[in-house]
């Protein structure tokens, strides 16, 4: 089974919920890292959830709910997030001032 360690995506998030990574078909993936970072001077509130193929984002499946990230700040969150084929990370802000990456690994 091969793996490749790569950016798994990269988005500038808004205030509507939007999936910024999909495991493909036929693959696993363990989520190393997400970083979060303000490109602006205020501060705004984040939140990404982890859904498991496919599954609309409920109260179940937040990592962080309303976090709050300062102004011109990035935050960098350490996981190691199990992910099988189809499951997803989405994200939402309270202003559209965040690019949300992901890094890691993906197994075929």
């Amino acid at each position: 089974m091969p793996e490749v360690y790569k950016i798994l995506g990269q988005s500038a998030i808004t205030t509507a919920f939007a999936n910024v990574y999909t495991v493909p078909a036929n693959t696993q993936a363990v989520i190393s890292s997400i970083v979060v970072a303000n490109r602006s001077s205020s501060n705004v509130n984040y939140r990404i959830s982890v859904c498991q193929n496919a599954a609309a984002v409920s109260n179940s499946n937040y990592i962080a709910y309303d976090a709050v990230i300062s102004g011109n700040d990035s935050i960098g969150l350490s996981l190691g997030i199990t992910m099988g084929n189809n499951d997803l990370i989405a994200a939402n802000a309270s202003s559209n001032v965040i690019t949300l990456s992901i890094f890691g690994t993906e197994i075929t």
